[in-house]
């Protein structure tokens, strides 16, 4: 579908992209991976057109259609969040006017045979299908399903859009690529700004999708669960595998291993063979077999192992102070702003060492809890108590605020550090890859991930023991995740997260706090038995809804009258069955009719009324289709 060819990007004497080569084809659901700064968001931005390489070239075939989600994008304003969403069907006409064009066309050519030809009729099925598709559902009811499986509630629908955060409305402008259908979906952290319950809503979404994914998230068990191929960028180059990420690291591993063997016994073979050369090199009786091996050292295909960026994080928290028992606790609390309560009632109780997690919805507390527990708000009623001797260390997720963008990566430390410490700032800040001239960085030029790793170093300044972090793995590659979870996993304090990445998560926490629906409620155990035990209850829910007002048990009689009734219904859908396959036959019948006439039509023919007839007759048999299926599962 589309081919990437010897594509270079490079600036200043730096090569970002060295030649690479790769192509995505129908159905592939691609996993782009590669540390910050390795080249995933400039890739979707050639292919998109937005940035133009160095050298190379990128094919698209005609028509294609790209949806395409950034980091960073501008929002609209000015309309309700269920208006701006309906904005995507207005293209809907464009996709008939496009099919008025091709079926024109049609009309007018006589080379049949040819793969113009052919290309056209496929483009008018392709079309046809798109359109089919987006008139499956009424499009309220579609633009309604896909907000609510990205987290609004149905009273927030009518909200201007500007009354949301950036997250919010990235979900906006998320549902609107959706919708569209396009042909290659290219998403770039699309789960940054999403709670658990939407990530889980956009996975399985995303698995039945049909047509190509591009998808850049450090979300490991997104990747694995969407994706069927992993493409890494690594030091300029590409290497393709078609597994998801957790094989890839497997494959990749068992790769570099079989090279290294490889480049090992062939560097002693060549060793061995050098030392024969030069202790024979000058006896005649040897001169045959020294020429001989001297020749054979030329044409040897030398054995190279690919390069690899073994640059890490290197995060060890300080010891922790001991505190009290309980290093906070939370009676019977109301937490808010003026004129508006988040939650109430909260009974919270983290005891010193435990490592609890704050989950749920976004909007619906998890921050604001955060900035009761640090001071930053008080409650609104009930008590929020400290620990005795706690002292916090606060990593907020808004790190593009509260860093000064005028002071450089040194002097950001610099400025606040005391003591000892302050001989230490190099080695610290090099811990997490600030080094040589990146500590003269401006804040402003950095990347996300660049001021995520300088906030997570300002916390290493002190020895707190009771580290508060809000989402402090936005931004921050696979890799670094992984370490900063395993520093955390061996700090001796007690640690309060906020986090919508269940890989990281999961063995780090061993109780959540779910903010749901203005209540916070408890829960023991893992982040995986959480979400179990929530989809459990989601069904239940569901069963719920699906019953009657008063659950009286049913008479006798009303059971017969039950039993009748599907009855009926049994024979009604024998018989839906039986019509709908003699009707399929039918269609298929006039269809290789029609066929063989476009195939070599006489002078009396209708081309464009041939074709409208060969549409009608698709759609109408992929509807009947579709029905049989359902009725027959």
């Amino acid at each position: 579908m589309i081919s990437i060819d010897n594509l270079t990007v490079a600036w200043g004497g730096f090569t970002l992209l060295d030649g690479i080569n790769f192509h995505i084809s129908d159905n592939d659901k691609i996993g782009l991976v590669g540390k910050n700064g390795a080249g995933k968001s400039t890739l979707m931005k050639l292919i998109m057109g937005l940035q133009s390489p160095t050298s190379g070239h990128i094919d698209r075939p005609p028509g294609i259609t790209i949806g395409y989600l950034p980091q960073i994008m501008e929002h609209h304003k000015g309309l309700s969040v269920m208006d701006e969403t309906m904005t995507v069907f207005s293209e809907t006409s464009g996709l008939q006017s496009e099919i008025d064009l091709v079926t024109a066309e049609l009309g007018e050519r006589t080379d049949y045979e040819s793969p113009e030809y052919s290309a056209l009729i496929e483009r008018l099925s392709e079309l046809n299908d798109r359109l089919m598709i987006a008139h499956s559902e009424p499009p309220e009811v579609q633009a309604r399903k896909t907000l609510r499986g990205l987290g609004f509630k149905d009273d927030e629908l009518d909200r201007r859009t500007e009354t949301f955060s950036q997250g919010w409305n990235m979900r906006i402008e998320l549902a609107k690529i959706l919708l569209r259908r396009p042909d290659l979906l290219m998403l770039d952290e699309p789960t940054n700004h999403l709670d658990i319950e939407s990530i889980e809503w956009l996975e399985e979404y995303l698995r039945s999708r049909r047509g190509s994914l591009l998808l850049v998230s450090h979300d490991r068990k997104f990747l694995d669960n969407v994706t069927n191929r992993t493409v890494e960028i690594m030091l300029g180059h590409i290497h393709d595998y078609k597994v998801p990420y957790t094989k890839y690291l497997e494959l990749r591993a068992e790769r570099i291993a079989q090279q290294t063997a490889a480049y090992e016994n062939q560097q002693r073979m060549i060793q061995k063979t050098e030392e024969f050369i030069q202790t024979f090199r000058y006896k005649p009786t040897k001169s045959n077999q020294v020429q001989s091996r001297i020749k054979a050292l030329e044409k040897l295909d030398r054995i190279e192992i690919d390069e690899t960026d073994n640059v890490r994080l290197t995060v060890k928290f300080p010891p922790a102070p001991r505190c009290g028992d309980v290093a906070y606790k939370a009676v019977d609390m109301a937490a808010g702003y003026p004129g508006k309560v988040v939650f109430r009632g909260a009974n919270i109780e983290i005891k010193r060492g435990e490592k609890v997690a704050l989950v749920g919805r976004n909007g619906e507390g998890k921050t604001t809890l955060m900035r009761v527990i640090t001071g930053e708000l008080s409650p609104l009623e009930g008590e929020s108590i400290l620990g005795h001797n706690v002292d916090i260390g606060y990593y907020a997720q808004n790190q593009e605020e509260i860093l000064d963008k005028t002071e450089t990566v040194f002097s950001t430390l610099d400025r606040i550090a005391v003591g000892d410490i302050r001989t230490k700032l190099r080695d610290i800040l090099a811990q997490f890859l600030f080094r040589g001239e990146d500590i003269d960085k401006r804040v402003n030029v950095l990347s996300g991930g660049e001021r995520a790793r300088l906030g997570m170093a300002r916390l290493m300044l002190q020895s707190h023991n009771l580290l508060a972090l809000d989402e402090p793995t936005n931004h921050m590659d696979i890799k670094s995740k992984d370490i900063l979870k395993q520093a955390l996993k061996t700090y001796t304090g007690t640690l309060i997260v906020v986090s919508h990445d269940r890989d990281f998560l999961d063995g780090l926490v061993d109780k959540l706090y779910e903010f749901r629906d203005g209540r916070v409620t408890e829960h023991l155990g893992s982040v995986s038995e959480f979400l179990e035990r929530r989809r459990l209850q989601n069904l239940q829910e569901l069963e719920r809804n699906a019953e009657t007002p008063k659950s009286e048990v049913r008479k006798d009689n009303t059971v017969r009258e039950e039993q009748k009734e599907k009855t009926r219904m049994d024979r009604k859908k024998k018989n839906r069955i039986s019509y709908l396959e003699a009707e399929i036959e039918k269609l298929e019948t006039r269809m290789a009719g029609i066929e063989s006439i476009l195939s070599a039509p006489g002078e009396n023919d209708d081309i464009i009324e041939l074709t409208r007839e060969y549409l009608e007759c698709k759609r109408d048999l992929d509807a009947k289709t579709d029905e049989w299926g359902s009725l027959i599962d």
